[in-house]
């Protein structure tokens, strides 16, 4: 399984990658993971590719490795190792993906994560059609992320959705007395934070009907520093950097309300679905890749993307109407079972049974 993104970085993507990559080894599949890693790799069955370079990348800065030690690194790994099948994400990022598939010497199922705009796509077609023949499996992650891959690119790509994985729910949290809103993402405009700051700010201080709440930011990015400096009372507003999974479940867990307000290319929502699954009440953006994982006013409550108002009214709501936000948090729950890491295992392993039976000589 090939990651294009540092592994040692907090991404969306690698988290899929790891977790479906867990999966499958805990059923007795041998998979190896192989992508960049800045530092020591976070698992054992890691195979590092070299360091990664922030690179511009669909509105965001994402940490790839496409350098030639890093091709060659990919090279030797796959030479060295007989693979039966070779599980790109993202294949056309470039870094160790566009170095397999360019390989492809192996049957290749390609997962396509990106969403909404890609100027690559749009500059590169000519070259990129060419190569994405290449896989022989197309999966897209959304309806959003085929229709971006399709529309520039061609081809067929079925539609799994991403999947989560809820790890065992400790038994020593603790209960501040507060009520904790969490935001998960990298610091940047398309994430939103500074919105959601921006409504946070908003709500009444030390108000009794949702007892001076706080607010938990984790991630990191280009706007940190200055988001930080505007946004520093440390009663109110909590920064905690990069964490790892073990606490940012611990932050979930206790978290009234998960609020994710992206403002655009979002593919799909694993954050709001790790939200419901920890049982906190979301309320995020509304915008298509989410709209994949929520419905408003169902189990999750949607605004405006970059509407500090709306978003505003929708956390006060959360925080104040219980009746609501218990209603919203069973039907998360729900929602987020249909999305388990174990039955997305389940459609690759068939699939990579599929694509083998179908390379296999007659």
């Amino acid at each position: 399984m090939f990651c294009p993104y540092s592994l040692t970085v907090p991404g969306g993507v690698q988290a899929q990658v790891l977790g479906l990559a867990e999966e499958m080894r805990g059923r007795g599949h041998e998979v190896r993971v192989l992508g960049p890693c800045d530092g020591p790799p976070p698992t054992t069955y890691v195979t590092p590719l070299g360091n990664s370079l922030p690179t511009a990348a669909n509105g965001s800065i994402a940490p790839l490795a496409p350098d030639p030690s890093a091709a060659l690194r990919t090279i030797r790994a796959v030479r060295d190792e007989g693979f039966d099948v070779w599980h790109l994400h993202e294949p056309l990022a470039p870094g160790p993906t566009l170095t397999a598939l360019t390989l492809h010497s192996r049957p290749i199922v390609g997962t396509f994560h990106a969403a909404g705009r890609s100027s690559s796509y749009r500059y590169l077609a000519p070259v990129l059609r060419r190569l994405v023949r290449r896989v022989d499996l197309g999966v897209a992650v959304s309806p959003d992320a085929r229709a971006l891959v399709r529309g520039y690119l061609g081809g067929e790509y079925e539609v799994l959705f991403n999947g989560v994985s809820v790890p065992p729910r400790p038994s020593d949290l603790e209960d501040d007395g507060r009520s904790h809103l969490l935001f998960l993402g990298r610091h940047e405009e398309r994430k939103g934070l500074e919105v959601l700051l921006r409504a946070f700010d908003r709500l009444e201080r030390g108000s009794a009907t949702y007892g001076r709440p706080v607010l938990d930011i984790v991630g990191d990015g280009p706007d940190t520093a200055r988001l930080r400096g505007e946004y520093s009372d440390p009663d109110r507003f909590r920064w905690h950097g990069r964490v790892s999974e073990e606490t940012k479940w611990r932050l979930l867990w206790g978290a009234e309300v998960l609020c994710a307000p992206a403002l655009r290319g979002e593919s799909f929502g694993v954050v709001l679905l790790e939200g419901m699954a920890s049982g906190a009440t979301v309320v995020a953006s509304d915008i298509d890749g989410y709209r994949n994982v929520a419905t408003d006013g169902r189990d999750a409550l949607l605004v405006p993307p970059g509407s500090v108002e709306r978003l505003d009214e929708a956390l006060r709501a959360a925080l104040i109407d219980g009746e609501l936000r218990n209603r919203l948090r069973v039907a998360g729950l729900e929602r987020a079972s249909a999305f388990a890491m174990s039955a997305l295992a389940d459609a690759y392993i068939e699939r990579y049974h599929r694509l083998l039976n179908r390379s296999l000589p007659n």
